[in-house]
């Protein structure tokens, strides 16, 4: 059984092969920035075109379920799908981005290495662009999560005076999460 990282080097090897802009978001990324975090999928911000589904297809086919019809309606609707390691029965979020915080996130990405040995450089959301994100999915799910919450804390908690206060304040702002990430500030004081 394959496990998580060696499914998420799969996948990333494929979008580098068909130059497809990406940026592992999600639990992987609040881990990276701030506390680990076991997760049960992946989740990517990916800028995958038309042109791609083919090519993807083919190439992931024999080792994940991948349907090309599911990520058409994906990339035309702005919005996700997901594809599965048949082996390890490891599911990938792939969000196609249709906002402009997804196109903040895509450009202020951050190249990190990853595994026991560092044998592996991924691209990887921002700790900003994390703790936004956090803040904004904790609104929608109407702020019950606790695991995204937690998240935000730990990425605050961790980073603290290197984040750029700026940039937050203004995209927090924007995402309608200001009173979010003013409280998540207060309760680590």
């Amino acid at each position: 059984m394959e496990n998580p990282f060696v499914v998420l080097v799969e996948v990333i090897r494929a979008f580098d092969a068909l130059k497809i802009d990406y940026v592992v978001v999600g639990s992987i990324a609040s881990s990276i920035h701030g506390e680990y975090r076991a997760s049960g999928d992946i989740d990517i911000l990916a800028r995958v075109e038309l042109q791609h589904v083919d090519p993807l297809v083919d190439i992931l086919k024999n080792d994940f379920y991948i349907d090309d019809q599911m990520i058409r309606r994906a990339i035309a609707q702005g919005r996700s799908f997901n594809i599965i390691h048949l082996a390890a029965i490891f599911k990938m979020d792939i969000f196609v981005p249709a906002t402009l915080f997804a196109e903040q996130q895509l450009k202020r990405r951050e190249q990190h290495e990853v595994g026991s040995m560092g044998q592996q450089r991924i691209w990887v959301s921002s700790a900003e662009d994390t703790i936004l994100a956090k803040l904004y999915w904790y609104r929608l799910g109407s702020e019950v999560s606790e695991l995204q919450w937690r998240d935000v804390q730990g990425i605050i908690g961790t980073r603290g005076e290197m984040l750029d206060s700026g940039y937050l304040n203004q995209w927090a702002e924007q995402l309608g999460v200001s009173d979010l990430l003013q409280r998540a500030r207060a309760e680590l004081v």
